[in-house]
């Protein structure tokens, strides 16, 4: 399961991820500057100011979030959004002070946390206050535009994006499929306009700060040279390719038996088929395409009811997860604190999160949880995010962060990974594990969403890049979008797409601004990390089928990575899990292993790649 940006979600302990809708350089904002040259000792002195001041403003922001989440009123929403205001205004004026320090010749440290205030900016605006003013009014009705969205057809009533989604998911008749995927879009062509304008001047704003177009500036808080950080993604999508390539060929062919002619021409995917408004995650039409024997042998929902367990119960049960690894307890306040269930008297943000209130151990979450398979992966998930939040505590502010951002939510899902049958056996769920014959269902699904997420993951910020580079022109940005869909995904648009359209803002992260690899790297790095610990513990066997659940030596591995937060470069981060500073999807292709002789399979006869 994939966790995408919402208020409040994990990895808000640091300012530079807390502001990844609209980072802007506000008019008036920047700092006096004396005509004197900067020194290495005002830089210092810079980046503990910075760090004070920019620690206080988050902790009021998060205590506002938290309370506006929770008791959902219009006044909520007001001191939310003024005490978010004044951390955004602090955030940005930093950053654009920090650009006096270029040149100096810096300690590691103070290097380290002014480029992380530089690169935390997402769209970067202008020095000119007009130009400001006018990008400001821009990304505020981008995000108006998708958030107001509705298809409304001329007869019948408007329908919204949770009601379209409900029908993209559940719908097996061709023809609302396609109703509900290209109704959607007619959300998005007015932003078109507006989104060219935001990227000419978030470039200005770039170069204004020293780098090439805003695809470098996203590009370069990777520790290393934004273009060989575009050739790693492409690596790493080279090692999986061959896996997506066998799903996407079985789910090609299940599709074609069922929907015939509208499934298209055989060779890719029309997107309106696969259960996800965008495509991107395809386990909602796992029962077209699952095998017939693929009975996992148990139905964790049925045996979380059977033991009687409630929501908090569900979340003691990640606690000692973590506690098995050595982890010290959650404190007291994380369960006077936290939200478990969905109110009875008032409307909450029910979306899963993980908050870290003062940057230091108010540890909460916030979940309507359910007692349900899905829930309890979830409560593992999140809590991933609190321990790592507690691990980095006593680092410099700019440093209480994730590696790079693909790290936090990696490691979230990396435990969840460990919710195996092994583990319900030590839980004492199941008296034992089914036999490895059973294993296909499990692996099919997760691969419906985990491996048929790769290319998507990793095409959206290819085609924002190449728009903001130039590469892709504005009079060609549909039509670059769905180049690159049918590229890496195999998946076409149902039905003639022309540049009046504009479909790339049909995804919130295109018009939010909100930098995509991240997921990508999620994606790949939590097998890296779960094949690591795995060994690590000991483990023989298929790797699918490892927990990690009561190790102690995982745990000390784990724990060392989370402490170093982000005070080293992610290769560092990475060798003390991992045991190499290289990121290696060869650990995907480890843990499907299985399914990928299965879909071998099934595919043969079959003409696979499109």
């Amino acid at each position: 399961m994939r966790f995408e940006p919402t208020p409040g979600a994990a990895g808000r302990a640091c300012v530079l991820l807390a502001l990844v809708s609209a980072l802007l350089l506000l008019p008036g904002l920047a700092l006096a500057q004396d005509d004197a040259a900067p020194t290495a000792e005002e830089a210092a002195a810079f980046v503990e100011r910075a760090d004070a001041d920019l620690l206080k403003l988050l902790i009021d922001a998060e205590r506002a979030a938290w309370v506006q989440s929770n008791f959902i009123t219009h006044d909520t929403e007001i001191l939310a959004a003024q005490a978010g205001e004044k951390l955004l205004s602090a955030s940005v004026r930093y950053a654009t002070e920090a650009a006096r320090f270029d040149g100096l010749e810096l300690s590691y440290d103070v290097r380290r946390q002014i480029e992380r205030l530089k690169t935390g900016l997402v769209i970067p605006a202008p020095a000119d206050p007009a130009k400001t003013t006018e990008l400001t009014r821009i990304t505020t009705r981008l995000e108006s535009l998708y958030g107001s969205g509705e298809y409304c057809p001329e007869e019948g009533e408007c329908r919204d994006l949770q009601v379209l989604s409900r029908t993209l998911a559940t719908s097996r008749d061709a023809d609302e499929l396609l109703e509900a995927w290209t109704g959607w879009r007619t959300v998005s062509p007015p932003m078109r306009a507006e989104y060219q304008r935001m990227v000419e001047l978030g470039n200005e704003g770039a170069r204004e700060l020293g780098f090439a177009d805003v695809g470098a500036l996203w590009r370069a808080k990777y520790d290393m040279d934004p273009d060989a950080f575009a050739a790693e993604l492409d690596r790493l999508w080279g090692q999986v390719q061959p896996l997506y390539t066998a799903l996407h060929c079985h789910v090609r062919a299940k599709l074609a038996e069922h929907y015939g002619d509208a499934a298209g021409d055989g060779r890719t995917i029309p997107a309106h088929l696969l259960g996800n408004m965008w495509a991107q995650e395809w386990a909602n039409v796992y029962d077209l395409v699952a095998a017939g024997d693929a009975d996992p042998g148990y139905d964790l929902t049925a045996l979380l009811n059977e033991h009687g367990l409630d929501a908090r119960e569900m979340v003691r049960y990640g606690e000692r997860f973590f506690s098995s690894l050595g982890f010290e307890e959650l404190p007291e306040s994380f369960w006077e604190r936290s939200l478990f269930t969905q109110p009875a008297d008032r409307n909450v943000v029910c979306h899963a999160s993980a908050w870290d209130v003062d940057q230091v151990n108010d540890l909460r979450i916030k979940m309507c949880i359910e007692v349900n398979a899905e829930d309890f992966r979830t409560i593992h998930h999140e809590l991933g995010h609190n321990y790592y939040q507690r691990a980095y505590n006593e680092l410099p502010f700019l440093y209480r962060d994730s590696a790079n951002d693909g790290f936090h939510e990696a490691v979230g899902d990396t435990l969840a990974l460990s919710v195996t049958p092994a583990y319900l056996v030590d839980l004492g769920f199941l008296d034992e594990e089914p036999p490895a014959s059973k294993d296909i269902g499990l692996l099919l699904k997760d691969a419906l969403d985990k491996v048929a997420f790769l290319p998507f993951g990793l095409m959206v910020d290819q085609w924002r890049w190449k728009v903001f580079s130039g590469e892709i022109a504005p009079q060609d940005y549909n039509a670059g979008w769905w180049q690159l869909r049918e590229k890496y995904q195999g998946v076409s648009a149902p039905v003639a797409r022309d540049e009046d359209d504009f479909d790339p803002g049909a995804k919130y992260h295109i018009p939010a601004n909100t930098p995509y690899s991240r997921y990508f790297l999620a994606a790949i790095l939590q097998f890296q990390f779960h094949r690591a610990l795995c060994e690590t513990a000991g483990y023989e066997g298929p790797l699918n089928r490892c927990s990690i659940y009561d190790s102690k030596e995982a745990g000390e591995k784990l724990a060392a990575m989370l402490e170093m937060g982000a005070s080293r470069p992610w290769p560092e981060a990475l060798d003390a899990i991992a045991g190499s500073e290289t990121m290696d999807a060869s650990a995907i292709l480890d843990y499907f292993a299985p399914l990928k002789t299965w879909l071998d399979e099934q595919n043969e006869g079959r003409q696979c790649g499109w």
